[in-house]
């Protein structure tokens, strides 16, 4: 096996076989498969999710009394350190292609700091955080965005916001800067995140709903007072599976990903499995589709061995 190391601006770039973008069942079962094979893995695991806050499993193989989710997943981390698989901990705002792969790019990166591999695997699960807020789904695709990277040039020299208030909305602001003629950060009554790299106004009111006629056109806050926008760029929380897909350009569909049956997503070499893929939200289900998305990638990746 030959991993290679090489000179950049920003410092010394180390090239994993595989990224893993999640630590769920599907994502550490895709990392032990392919790490067995004798590859080098990388998981990035924020280390939240909903089997974290499952208090009891007791259908799923193995287990003769009730285990929790958080007990589950600390046993799987385990499972995956004691084959030498590398796990950090860190929260994932987004992917970008290379000349060579793709960069996954996390939360308070440094320069120094670079993840890149020759394949990724989503197995965040689903992001069940959508905000409900009056308006917002009237004006989907009407002047409220999910993707900076994919729509920020429709805003060119116009006023757009972000509905976020943590690193996520800051990687959304980053993209818009350069383009929109401002940037104003809503954080819903919420603390925004201190962030002195970025000089952006913020706006901390709650919000009460989105208007306009056939496009959105201003937000009414709680106090009354009201903000003429021209785009709301949604990035409340952490970015999650759809978030991920949609800016590479992978197909969604239904609030999925859509992948073929060796689970690579419409993008060569970009591979997503677990809740992330729809259907049933099982942890069995996970578990079979990391043990596919695995075997895919250890066969294609021996391919460009030899």
């Amino acid at each position: 096996m030959i991993y290679w190391t090489r000179e950049c601006e920003e410092g010394i770039l180390f090239m994993y076989d595989a990224i893993i973008i999640g630590g769920g069942p599907a994502g550490i079962t895709a990392g032990i498969y392919i790490k067995r094979a004798g590859f080098k893995v990388l998981i990035i695991s924020k280390g939240e999710g909903t089997l974290i806050r499952t208090e009891k499993i007791e259908n799923y193989y193995g287990f003769e009394t009730p285990i929790s989710g958080k007990e589950l997943i600390e046993k799987g981390e385990k499972q995956a350190k004691n084959l030498g698989i590398e796990l950090i901990k860190k929260e994932v705002i987004g992917i970008k292609y290379t000349e060579s792969g793709f960069e996954v790019m996390v939360a308070n990166q440094s320069k120094a700091d670079k993840y890149v591999a020759k394949t990724v695997v989503i197995a965040t699960g689903v992001n069940r955080n959508k905000p409900n807020m009056k308006g917002l789904q009237e004006f989907e695709g009407k002047g409220v965005s999910y993707c900076a990277v994919c729509d920020a040039p429709f805003y060119r020299n116009k006023d757009v916001a972000v509905l976020g208030n943590g690193e996520y909305a800051i990687g959304e602001i980053e993209e818009l800067l350069p383009i929109a003629k401002s940037v104003t950060m809503l954080t819903n009554g919420k603390e925004p995140i201190e962030n002195r790299s970025i000089d952006v106004q913020i706006n901390e009111k709650k919000i009460r709903e989105f208007r306009g006629s056939n496009k959105i056109e201003e937000i009414e806050f709680e106090d009354d007072s009201s903000q003429k926008i021209d785009g709301v760029f949604i990035a409340q929380g952490t970015a999650g599976c759809l978030e991920f897909a949609k800016k590479l350009g992978a197909k969604t569909e239904n609030n999925n990903i859509v992948v073929n049956d060796e689970m690579q997503t419409s993008i060569e070499n970009i591979y997503a499995c677990g809740d992330c893929t729809g259907g049933i939200l099982q942890i069995s289900k996970a578990v079979y589709e990391g043990t596919k998305a695995g075997l895919v990638i250890i066969n294609k990746l021996r391919r460009k061995e030899n």
